[in-house]
C-alpha cells in the first residue's frame, strides 16, 4: 500500500513536492489575507466615551481631532464640514460628557451642528434603535428653522441608523401620529409637540435622553410659556437639556423650569468687542413715516443685482406691500413669507429664495431667527424692531459664516432712541441720510390700483390698522407712542384716500382725555373747555367738527376731510346735509345747547348671529315666550305656566327657605280651582270646534246636491240612467224616426251582422259609412237611422268598439 501511494504521488504533478509539474512551469501560489475579527460595538462606544475627558481644545484643529463615531465622520466629511467653529468647539466636550449647555453666539456662528453632533453621538452610544422609541427631541420656535433643522440632519446623521421626524403645523397630522413610536429624533415646534402629547397615545418620552431648545429665549418667552409648562411636565425629570440662541437667555425662572443640573454657560461674543458679526455694515435712516414705502421702492429700485430681506411688524403689512409692488414691477423677483400663509406655501417660497441670486423678499420676525438664507446682500428694517434681540436676529440673517453683508434701518423721529439702546448691547451703526435725486415716490399709482381693485384696498385698510396696533403693543413706550403718529399721511403714503377708522386709537385718545386738531393732526394734551370749530383742506364748502354755545366767527368755510383718525367708513363719503354758506356772520348759538357735534354717515353693518343675541339680552327679550291680550289691552295669563292666585304669587316672591307644606296645599287647592275652570273652557273649545266642523260638512254636502250630480251620475246612486241631454237629437240629424216593423226589421238585420260579421274597426266603419251614403236608396237609409236610434237608446249595452264608434260617427258629422 505505501509503494502504490508514493508511486501516485511521482506520478501526480499537484502533489508532487516540488511544485514542478511535468511541463517545467512553475506553480503560482497564491496568498490571501486573514479576515481581522471586528471589534465589538460596545467596546468602540467605551473607547469613545474614555476620550471625551482627554479631549485638549487648544489643539483641535478639525473634527478628527475630536473623538467622533466613524458613522457621524463619514457624515460630516460628506457635507462639507471638516473645523469646528469656536461654539462647536466650547460646547462639544461638555455636551458629549452629558451636562447641560447654555450656547450663545453671533448668528450664522454654527449653533445648529453644536447640537446635532452630541444628539448623534449620544444615541449611538446609547445604542438606540427604531423600537426604542424617542431618544432626542429638538424644539424650535419656527416651522422653517424646523425644516432647516431636519435638512442638516439628514446630511450629517445619514450614515446612522436611526430614524429621524420633522413634527410641525401644516402637516398631515394622521401621517404623523401613525409613525411618532418609530421616530428616535423628533424635530419639531412647540404646539404640535404637545398636540401629540395630549392625543397620541404611541407618543411616549419615557426613553428620551437629549432635549435641545434652537432660540431658547424666543421658545421660553411669554408667547410659549404655556405651552412649554406643558410639554417640560411631560418629559423625564433625567435627561440632558441643550440650549442655544444668539441672545440667550439668563433668567433663574426660566432655568428653574427646565430643571438644569449645573449648566455650563458657554457665550463666545461676551468678550468680543461687538455683538454682531465684524463683516457687517451697519447703518440707520430717519424719516417720515408717510416716506417708508417711497424709500422701500427706491433702494429696490437702486439694488437690482443685490439679495434682500426688508422685515415688517406684522403679516398683513407685509401681505400688502408685496402685492402692490408686484404691481409697480420694480423689475426684480418678488416674494413674501408671514406666518398667515399655508405651510406648503411657506417651504415653497423658503425654497425658491435661497435658490435666487437677485431677489427681494417681504418678511416678518418669522424669517429673522435661525434661518440660513444663502449669500444676502442686504437686511432692511422698515419697522424698528421690538428690542435690541430682534434687531439682532433680523440683521444676522447677512454676513454669515464670515461673509460680508448690509443692514439698513429705518427710524422715525420719535423711534432715535433705539439707537442707544443699540449700542448698549454692543451694535455699532451709523447714520446715513436720503439722496433726494435716487428718490422715487409711487404712489400715485398705488392710488390707481387701489381705485380699480377693491380687494387689494382692502388689503391696504388692513395694513394700515395692523401697523398702528403693533406700535400699541410695543412693550418700551418711550420709543414707541402711537398717539403721535400721523395717520392720514400714513394712509395716503399707502395709496388710499381717506385713512380708514381706528376703533382702538379712539378709545385711547378718549381715555386719556385728548383731543384731535384736524388741522395739524397731532394730539393735543389738555384741551380747552371752550371748543372751536376746526376745518381742514382749502375748497369753498366746509362742515364744523365741533360746535359750542360761544359765538363763532368763520370767514371762508370748507369741507371737511378725513381726520387723523379716519372715517366711519371706507369709502369717499358724501358731503354732511348740514353746511354753512354764508361768510362774515357770526352764528348765535342757543344757551340751552351745550354742544353740537355733527358726524358722519355710519357704515350699516351686517347684523351677526352673536349681535343679536347680544341685543336680545340687553333688552331682556325672553324667546318663545307668547302674550295674549284681551280687547281692553290687559294681559290674559298663561294658566298652564304662571300661577293665577293671589296666594301663590306672594309664596313665589317670598325669600324664605324651605317649604311650608300647609302654605303649599292651600296654594294647590286654589290653583286647582283654576285649572279645573281652564280645562272645562279647553272642553267647551273642543266641542265648539266639532260642532263647527259639522256645520261646514253639511252645507258642502247641501251644495253638491243643489249643484247636482256629474252627467254620468254618482256612485251612490243605483239604477240611475246617465244624462244624456248634451247630445244632440237624432230625429234633428237623421229625419223622424221609422215605423215599428221597419224598427223589427232594422233589429233582425243587426243581429245576423253581428253574427257573421267580424268585430267592426273604426277606419272600416267609416268607409261603410261613406258608401252607403252614396250608393244605397233611401229605404236602406231609413232603416239605418232606425238602427242607429236604437243603440242611442241603449247606450248602456254598448261594448267599448261600439261606443268609440258611435263617438267617431258623432263626431265626423
Amino acid at each position: 500500500m505505501q509503494k502504490e501511494t508514493k508511486s501516485t504521488t511521482k506520478n501526480n504533478p499537484k502533489l508532487n513536492k516540488s511544485n514542478k509539474p511535468q511541463n517545467g512551469k512553475k506553480k503560482i501560489k497564491v496568498f490571501t489575507k486573514k479576515k481581522k475579527a471586528k471589534t465589538p460595538e460596545s467596546k468602540l462606544i467605551q473607547e469613545l466615551q474614555e476620550k471625551y475627558d482627554a479631549i485638549d481644545l487648544s489643539a483641535v484643529t478639525s473634527f478628527n481631532d475630536i473623538p467622533l463615531s466613524s458613522q457621524t465622520m463619514k457624515g460630516l466629511k460628506k457635507g462639507g464640514y471638516t473645523k469646528p467653529t469656536e461654539i462647536q468647539l466650547q460646547t462639544l466636550k461638555q455636551s458629549l460628557k452629558g451636562e447641560d449647555i447654555l450656547g450663545a453666539a453671533q448668528t450664522g456662528s454654527g449653533k445648529t451642528l453644536a447640537f446635532l453632533i452630541p444628539v448623534l453621538e449620544i444615541l449611538y452610544c446609547h445604542q438606540f434603535t427604531r423600537t426604542d422609541g424617542v431618544g432626542a427631541v429638538v424644539i424650535t420656535p419656527t416651522r422653517e428653522l424646523a425644516y432647516q433643522i431636519f435638512e442638516e440632519l439628514r446630511k450629517i446623521g445619514e450614515f446612522h441608523e436611526f430614524s429621524a421626524g420633522l413634527v410641525i403645523g401644516g402637516k398631515d397630522l394622521k401621517f404623523e401620529r401613525e409613525r411618532m413610536d418609530q421616530c428616535n429624533i423628533i424635530i419639531c415646534t412647540p404646539g404640535r409637540l404637545l398636540q401629540h402629547m395630549d392625543e397620541n397615545p404611541l407618543f411616549t418620552c419615557d426613553n428620551m435622553k437629549v432635549v435641545v431648545l434652537d432660540e431658547a429665549d424666543r421658545i421660553l418667552d411669554m408667547g410659549f410659556a404655556e405651552t412649554m409648562n406643558a410639554i417640560i411636565a411631560n418629559l423625564p425629570p433625567i435627561r440632558q437639556t441643550l440650549l442655544f440662541s444668539a441672545t440667550q437667555t439668563k433668567s433663574v425662572k426660566d432655568l428653574a423650569r427646565l430643571s438644569l443640573k449645573d449648566p455650563s454657560y458657554v457665550s463666545v461674543h461676551d468678550n468680543k468687542e461687538f455683538s454682531t458679526p465684524t463683516s457687517l455694515q451697519q447703518s440707520y435712516m430717519v424719516c417720515e413715516l408717510h416716506e417708508k414705502i417711497s424709500v422701500l421702492y427706491s433702494f429696490i429700485r437702486n439694488h437690482l443685482k443685490a439679495k434682500s430681506i426688508i422685515f415688517f411688524s406684522s403679516c398683513k403689512q407685509t401681505k400688502y406691500v408685496y402685492e402692490i409692488f408686484c404691481k409697480l414691477r420694480p423689475g426684480l423677483s418678488l416674494m413674501a413669507l408671514y406666518g398667515s400663509l399655508h405651510q406648503l406655501k411657506r417651504m415653497e417660497i423658503y425654497q425658491q429664495f435661497c435658490n435666487k441670486t437677485h431677489a427681494v423678499l417681504f418678511a416678518t420676525d418669522l424669517a429673522a431667527r435661525g434661518l440660513d438664507f444663502p449669500n444676502v446682500n442686504w437686511v432692511v428694517q422698515a419697522d424698528c424692531p421690538e428690542d435690541a434681540e430682534t434687531y439682532i436676529h433680523r440683521v444676522g440673517r447677512t454676513a454669515r459664516y464670515h461673509r460680508g453683508g448690509e443692514s439698513l434701518l429705518l427710524l422715525l423721529p420719535s423711534e432715535i432712541a433705539m439707537v442707544d439702546e443699540l449700542q448698549k448691547y454692543k451694535i455699532p451703526i451709523e447714520k446715513i441720510d436720503i439722496n433726494p435725486d435716487k428718490l422715487t415716490n409711487p404712489v400715485r399709482k398705488m392710488e390707481a390700483y387701489l381705485a380699480k381693485d377693491h380687494e387689494l384696498k382692502d388689503t391696504a385698510q388692513r395694513a394700515f390698522k395692523s401697523y398702528f396696533k403693533a406700535v400699541y403693543l410695543m412693550k418700551n413706550k418711550k420709543i414707541f407712542n402711537v398717539k403721535i403718529l400721523d395717520t392720514t399721511a400714513f394712509a395716503h403714503s399707502l395709496g388710499m384716500a381717506i385713512a380708514p377708522r381706528i376703533r382702538f386709537l379712539e378709545r385711547l385718545v378718549r381715555k386719556d382725555g385728548l383731543n384731535v386738531n384736524d388741522g395739524e393732526h397731532k394730539f393735543i394734551e389738555n384741551p380747552p373747555q371752550n371748543k372751536v370749530i376746526k376745518f381742514e383742506s382749502d375748497d369753498e364748502d366746509s362742515v364744523p367738527k365741533t360746535v359750542t354755545k360761544s359765538k363763532v366767527k368763520q370767514s371762508t368755510v370748507t369741507s371737511t376731510s378725513t381726520s387723523k383718525l379716519g372715517d366711519d367708513s371706507d369709502e369717499d363719503d358724501d358731503d354732511d346735509m348740514l353746511q354753512i354758506k354764508r361768510a362774515d356772520h357770526d352764528i348765535e348759538m342757543p344757551e340751552n345747547l351745550e354742544e353740537l357735534t355733527i358726524t358722519g354717515r355710519k357704515k350699516n353693518k351686517p347684523l351677526t348671529k352673536a349681535a343679536l343675541a347680544k341685543k336680545m339680552l340687553n333688552k331682556q327679550i325672553v324667546p318663545n315666550k307668547k302674550i295674549t291680550f284681551d280687547d281692553d289691552g290687559e294681559v290674559i295669563p298663561d294658566g298652564t305656566k304662571q300661577k293665577q292666585s293671589g296666594l301663590a304669587q306672594e309664596y313665589e316672591n317670598e325669600d324664605e327657605g324651605g317649604i311650608n307644606i300647609e302654605k303649599a296645599k292651600a296654594i294647590l287647592r286654589e290653583e286647582d280651582q283654576y285649572d279645573k275652570q281652564l280645562f272645562k273652557e279647553k272642553v267647551k273649545a273642543k266641542k265648539r270646534e266639532v260642532k263647527r266642523k259639522l256645520k261646514e260638512q253639511k252645507k258642502a254636502n247641501k251644495v253638491d246636491e243643489d249643484e247636482g250630480v256629474d252627467d254620468f251620475g254618482s256612485d251612490d246612486e243605483e239604477g240611475s240612467e246617465p244624462d244624456l241631454s248634451w247630445m244632440p237629437d237624432p230625429d234633428k240629424l237623421y229625419g223622424p224616426a221609422a215605423d215599428e216593423e221597419d224598427y223589427n226589421l232594422a233589429t233582425y238585420e243587426s243581429e245576423e251582422e253581428e253574427e257573421i260579421a267580424p268585430p267592426p274597426q273604426i277606419k272600416t266603419k267609416k268607409r261603410k259609412s261613406k258608401q252607403i251614403d252614396e250608393d244605397t236608396s233611401d229605404k236602406e237609409k231609413t232603416k239605418l237611422k232606425a238602427k242607429k236610434k236604437m243603440k242611442l237608446d241603449n247606450v248602456s249595452a254598448l261594448n267599448v268598439n261600439e261606443a268609440e264608434e258611435l263617438a267617431m260617427m258623432l263626431l265626423g258629422k
